[in-house]
């Protein structure tokens, strides 16, 4: 197919976004050491707590994810049906069998 490239294919609106994403981290850490918090905690006044805290939070839920995949994790023909001679776990949904 012959599409048009769009605004994110093209490299150099690739290399713009990330330096302007860049930019923004840096006015934010400066505004950071200038702007006054009202901390309640001793740690919160800290150079960069909140920016560490976010992503050390963000890392943990991705961790906690995938062990929570794991847990909940179904064979792919789960929705499928069960197969044949295969006996079935736990009660049945409807409190009768299904033989056919």
């Amino acid at each position: 197919m012959n599409e048009p490239p769009r605004f994110l294919d093209r490299p150099v609106n690739q290399k713009r976004i990330r330096w302007t994403f860049y930019a923004l981290c840096a006015v934010l850490a400066g505004l950071d050491l200038v702007i006054h918090r009202h901390a309640e905690h001793p740690w919160e006044g800290l150079f960069g707590f909140h920016a560490i805290y976010g992503f050390v939070a963000c890392v943990v839920l991705v961790l906690a994810a995938k062990q929570m995949r794991r847990a909940l994790m179904r064979r792919e023909d789960y929705y499928e049906g069960r197969p044949e001679g295969r006996p079935r776990r736990g009660p049945p949904a409807t409190g009768k069998e299904d033989d056919a």
